[in-house]
């Protein structure tokens, strides 16, 4: 790997993160030698190679997962609170490293360095959290139906869980699996987005370095870099009981196949097509914070973005209005400026996609009423720079329908009641994130009852964008129905098994079955 210098401090960032070695790409720890192909990490900020990263062969992927199983057969014995202490160790060099990091996502993905310092802040969080869960990870006692009999149930570890993220969320998607994991007695392989695998083999120098230190198997944690194909050799290995999939609709079909045709566990987190609702009773101000900063926030790039904007005819045109005149006040540049507020699309592609997205609403009928556009001259070295778009569109366009990673927002009127307006909201196949805004007490427990939001996550008065990590993350219908983070997330890391102990000295069939011998 030849690191190229920049002018944001990006290669000292990647020294401090320990990613100085030659040839990385398939890494079980120290070893971070491989065999195949270079993939080239190109900055969104300015356009700049940022390094060359080999890519994983077949070689590389079976002496990586040989390494994992023999990890995982010492680590799984490892009582769960002692597990949590080494992921506690974990959280506690993130700490250290959190502004190397944070400014490598950044540089790397093109989010902002807030963005990128948030990211690392929601590692460190789900650390916290993983550390108290390790000894809470409890079973049931259940009243056997026969005499002298005692039935419990427990969770013992899994195996090698396979984890594939997204570009969006480099590193913060990887430790909300990762922590949750390990303290369940598994052990993880983890194949990062192409398009930043920089991110990746500087979280996995961090951990690896708490493993050394712990003298541990180093196969604990382990990545492998490259595109489809070698997910692909993860979806497919029986090896690997769970496989964590965060992306598209499109990718995550074809994941659930493969892992289905094996029998295996998915755990899916798909597209969203998020949306705010806006009713008579709700706060302007606070509508129009939450709606801004989930439309432009990364760039439009997080599958919980506002995509859709449901607002009640009464009040469109004074948050039509107030929408623009924010969007006029944001500035849009290089995202390690903390003065600007949006960053680049990832590449050319998302680029391409963009405009073609404001092509299709205007084909379908839509007015743009900031028509958005590409970015050109000083202070926008890439191509990857966007202006963010607000269309006035129909629920039923074919665009509105689908999801495009990109800071387009659809502003969709409705009259008469409340349902009509979760009619519209729930009239798409994704099922992520959803908001109300409404100082109606009525309206805000409807939005949240049975008959309202179909997502996975319903909020009142705060936007679509963002999560904290006590709560389960996750969506229904298309998302994929997985979830990650907080709640009983920890479970899907593990298997059930349910337990019956006879302590007399009969035998006694269940329900009164006679079988004399």
């Amino acid at each position: 790997m030849g690191l190229v210098a920049t002018d944001y401090g990006i290669k000292q960032a990647l020294i401090q993160l320990g990613v100085k070695e030659i040839n990385e790409g398939s890494s079980t720890g120290s070893d971070c030698f491989s065999n195949g192909d270079l993939i080239s990490s190109f900055s969104p900020v300015d356009g700049e190679l940022i390094a060359k990263v080999k890519t994983t062969s077949g070689e590389d992927y079976d002496r990586v997962m040989r390494t994992a199983e023999a990890a995982f057969l010492k680590w799984r014995v490892i009582p769960a609170p002692q597990r949590g202490e080494i992921v506690r160790q974990f959280g506690d060099k993130l700490r250290e490293l959190k502004d190397p990091l944070g400014k490598l996502v950044s540089y790397e993905m093109g989010k902002s360095l807030q963005e990128g310092l948030g990211e690392v802040q929601e590692m460190i969080d789900i650390c916290d959290f993983a550390v108290g869960l390790s000894r809470q990870l409890h079973g049931l006692t259940m009243h056997s139906e026969r005499p002298g009999h005692r039935m419990y149930e427990q969770y013992h570890s899994l195996g090698i869980v396979g984890i594939i993220s997204a570009f969006n969320f480099p590193v913060a998607v990887w430790a909300w699996n990762t922590a949750l994991a390990w303290i369940c007695g598994d052990v993880c392989v983890w194949k990062p987005s192409e398009k930043a695998p920089l991110c990746g083999i500087a979280c996995q120098h961090i951990a690896a370095s708490v493993f050394e230190a712990n003298n541990l198997p180093e196969g604990i944690s382990c990545l492998i870099n490259g595109d489809y194909r070698v997910g692909e050799m993860l979806t497919t290995d029986k090896r690997v009981p769970l496989i964590s999939a965060t992306g598209s609709i499109r990718m995550g079909k074809i994941v659930a196949q493969k892992v289905a045709a094996r029998l295996g566990k998915s755990l899916l987190e798909l597209g969203g097509n998020n949306a705010i609702i806006v009713t008579p009773d709700a706060d302007i101000k606070m509508t129009i914070i939450g709606a801004v900063f989930g439309a432009v926030g990364t760039a439009g790039q997080r599958c919980t973005s506002t995509r859709r904007l449901i607002i009640h005819e009464s009040v469109y045109d004074k948050v039509r209005d107030a929408l623009v005149e924010a969007y006029a006040q944001l500035r849009i540049g290089n995202p390690l400026d903390e003065s600007n507020h949006v960053g680049p699309l990832i590449d050319v592609e998302a680029v391409n996609m963009y405009q073609s997205a404001l092509d299709k609403v205007v084909e379908e009928g839509g007015n743009l009423l900031l028509k958005g556009g590409v970015l050109k001259g000083e202070g926008y070295e890439s191509a990857c720079y966007v202006k963010p778009a607000i269309a006035e569109a129909q629920n039923n366009y074919q665009i509105v329908q689908h999801e495009t990673f990109a800071p387009i927002l659809y502003l969709l009127k409705y009259s008469g009641g409340l349902e009509n307006a979760i009619a519209l909201q729930n009239g798409v196949v994704q099922g992520l994130s959803s908001a109300i805004m409404t100082n109606n007490l009525r309206e805000a427990e409807l939005f949240l009852s049975v008959e309202g939001s179909d997502c996975g996550i319903a909020n009142v008065n705060i936007g679509t964008s963002g999560a904290e990590i006590g709560g389960a993350f996750g969506g229904e219908k298309e998302t994929g129905g997985g979830r990650e983070s907080g709640s009983d997330a920890w479970k899907v890391y593990m298997r059930r098994q349910t337990n019956t102990i006879n302590y007399t000295t009969d035998l006694p069939l269940a329900q009164g079955i006679k079988f004399d011998l």
